[in-house]
């Protein structure tokens, strides 16, 4: 993403970073079409 390497480097290589999930969404119907349409799957 770019932030860890940012962050890095501004505090000369002693930060560090992590990322947990925080939610789930629902996909809107159209997406989920698209996406299953897409992997063959339909």
């Amino acid at each position: 993403f770019g932030y860890t390497t940012n962050l890095r480097s501004s505090t000369q290589g002693r930060a560090s970073s992590s990322m947990e999930l925080d939610h789930y969404a629902d996909v809107p119907n159209n997406v989920a079409q698209e996406i299953i349409a897409k992997s063959g799957k339909a």
